[in-house]
């Protein structure tokens, strides 16, 4: 599982994405986090695409260059030190997603 974390420069998504990283190894999740930029959705390969609340406003953009499910996280997120919250958005998008067409991935 691929995760890319979006914020406005990839600074305080970096933070997120090593919490969320660690709080699915502890859940025993070999999942792949990455920070980035809204820039980065269209290049970045992921099976999941976490936008940071202060890009909420640009959802539909994100969401049709990304190539998975996209979801705003809450607006406490960085206060999530433990990832383990984000790791409960992380998997609740993902059990709401319909799965992949055949032929994408």
């Amino acid at each position: 599982m691929r995760i890319l974390v979006v914020c406005g420069a990839g600074a305080s998504s970096t933070f997120v994405a090593q919490r969320l990283r660690r709080a699915a190894s502890a859940a025993g999740l070999d999942w792949e986090t990455a920070a980035g930029t809204e820039n980065s959705v269209s290049t970045a390969f992921a099976d999941l695409v976490l936008v940071g609340p202060h890009l909420a406003d640009r959802l539909d953009a994100i969401r049709a260059a990304s190539h998975g499910p996209v979801a705003v996280l809450p607006d406490d997120v960085f206060a999530d030190r433990d990832g383990s919250r984000t790791l409960g958005v992380a998997r609740t998008t993902l059990s709401d997603s319909p799965p992949p067409a055949k032929g994408t991935s």
